[in-house]
């Protein structure tokens, strides 16, 4: 690989939201994108991600737990934190 086909290919993934990056999706979202950003992260339809956490959450009782720790934990598309470091980066910034 030379350095224009390097740079083209980081072109490429700039471009692309998310490419290869685990994010909330801001495009296939229901309630906070979570399920639509584990699709694009796994190349799957959301869909299938929205049915299986559905059925995590109706027969496990853990589908709901997983999917706020997902929204806690996960950044949303053009976040550089997700919500619970910047909760906890806030709170360090207070207490100094």
């Amino acid at each position: 690989m030379n350095a224009t086909t390097a740079e083209a290919r980081s072109a490429t993934c700039a471009a692309q939201p998310g490419a290869g990056q685990l994010r909330r999706s801001g495009d296939d979202r229901m309630l906070a994108g979570v399920a639509g950003g584990i699709a694009r992260y796994l190349g799957a339809d959301v869909t299938l991600v929205r049915v299986i956490i559905a059925a995590l959450a109706l027969f496990t009782g853990a589908g709901a737990a997983l999917y706020l720790a997902a929204w806690l934990l996960i950044p949303a598309d053009g976040d550089e934190e997700s919500i619970a470091a910047a909760w906890l980066a806030r709170r360090q910034h207070r207490s100094r």
